[in-house]
């Protein structure tokens, strides 16, 4: 029974086996299984060092030293299909989908060949490849209508599995590539060469109208996340029940795509699993030491906190933010996603991620500067040299007052802005509230 897997991270054009993971313990433990990791030998010598898109992860540099854990790398974690993808991937296996950790190990090997992000599973990849089937063209209708061909397509071939085990989440996704010929294709049978724009399309589930809410504000969210300065990448689009998202973490351009490399604020912080979190404080110090322009993100993650807190959107688990990482060097959160009015979730969504001692569902601002400032004080990471930046609170301070007018306009104009009225209804007294605690921030 195979017990290590290889790492392939795509750059220059092309996937390279860059590393590999061994399991030091029963399959059996799941994500939980010790693990011997390291760098190939060439890739260590010729990218030494670096931290950016040329490593799997910016905790881990590029570099001939092995990194030994009690359980997988975070990064790993990253690549585990999880949600309706892990579900669906199961079934394929013939496992129950309440399967839990022992299936871990074989699931990775099955679902993390086309991921988001830079890095792939080889043996993942090879499995994808024996189940890809053939390459069929869909048009933008005939994805959102679900049409008969597309639906009987995906389930003759499996490929609702193969098109969507590579990302996380509870609503089914499927990752779809737009060709040269205008038609979508599942992304993984597209070559690059003839690639233009490559989504994740998001469909809804079931008939309770509270997640249909969900879906439908997703793409007005997003737009009013621009207007309050958030960084996002594009605007959204829903036809019918299918939410058309374009994703960040590839670049098509003269018959080529460059994949980014992002990981998750677990990752970032080296939190394994999915039932620990890290705090907002442990987030924000691995900003500080990682990022390429701390202040700029620092505030980029405090105003994303306090947005989501106005607007109702308490999903803050550990996979709903990530860092992007180029191959220039540049470390930043990416665009902003899965933003959406999770508060109408029928099943109730607790805030996962909290700031340490101040933190009961509404936060104390002017702590949390206090905070992140103190943090930006400390020493550097263990075994590091670099200085940490030092944070200029009067800029954050600035950059937090800058929205509050903004959510203000949201409390009168919310349905002009694309909210529906029981929404904005709801929603008002906390967008004021928080409104005048920024405006009134020192």
């Amino acid at each position: 029974m195979q017990n290590s897997c290889t790492i392939q991270l795509h750059a220059d054009g092309a996937w390279h086996d860059v590393a590999s993971v061994a399991l030091q313990g029963p399959q059996s433990h799941g994500w939980r299984c010790k693990t011997y990791s390291g760098y190939a030998v060439e890739w260590a010598v010729r990218h030494a060092g670096a931290s950016d898109a040329h490593a799997v992860c910016a905790g881990w540099p590029v570099g001939l030293e092995p990194m030994q854990a009690q359980h997988w790398p975070a990064f790993l974690i990253d690549l585990l299909p999880q949600g309706f993808g892990r579900q669906e991937l199961l079934l394929r296996q013939g496992l129950p989908v309440t399967a839990g950790a022992g299936a871990d190990w074989n699931l990775l090997l099955a679902g993390a060949g086309n991921t988001i992000g830079n890095l792939r599973v080889r043996e993942a990849a090879e499995w994808l490849a024996l189940n890809a089937g053939g390459q069929r063209g869909f048009t933008d209708d005939e994805v959102a209508q679900r049409a008969d061909e597309f639906s009987e397509y995906l389930a003759s071939h499996g490929l609702f599995v193969a098109g969507s085990s590579g990302v996380q989440g509870e609503w089914p996704k499927i990752l779809l590539t737009r060709a040269v010929d205008g038609l979508l294709y599942l992304d993984h049978t597209l070559p690059d060469e003839r690639a233009v724009e490559h989504y994740i399309v998001k469909f809804g589930r079931g008939t309770d109208p509270q997640l249909a809410s969900i879906l439908r504000h997703e793409a007005p969210y997003m737009a009013i996340a621009a207007r309050l300065g958030l960084r996002v990448h594009a605007p959204l689009v829903l036809r019918r029940r299918a939410l058309f998202i374009p994703r960040f973490d590839r670049l098509a351009r003269d018959g080529k795509v460059t994949r980014l490399a992002q990981e998750s604020v677990a990752t970032l912080t080296g939190i394994p699993g999915f039932d620990s979190l890290p705090s907002h404080d442990q987030i924000c110090l691995a900003l500080i030491r990682n990022c390429s322009d701390p202040q700029t993100e620092v505030l980029e993650y405090i105003k994303r906190d306090v947005i989501n807190l106005a607007l109702g959107n308490k999903d803050n688990h550990a996979r709903n933010t990530a860092i992007r990482r180029d191959f220039e060097g540049k470390i930043a959160l990416t665009p902003l996603y899965d933003f959406a009015p999770m508060v109408l979730h029928p099943d109730g969504i607790a805030r996962r991620i909290r700031w340490e001692n101040n933190d009961n569902g509404q936060p104390d601002i002017k702590r949390v500067i206090d905070r992140v400032c103190e943090l930006a004080a400390g020493p550097p990471a263990p075994g590091r040299n670099k200085t940490v930046p030092r944070i200029c609170r009067e800029a954050l301070v600035e950059g937090l007052k800058s929205i509050a007018m903004v959510l203000e306009q949201l409390a009168d104009d919310g349905e002009c802005m694309g909210l529906e009225p029981e929404l904005v209804r709801h929603l008002r007294p906390g967008i004021l509230g928080w409104s005048k605690r920024l405006a009134e921030l020192v």
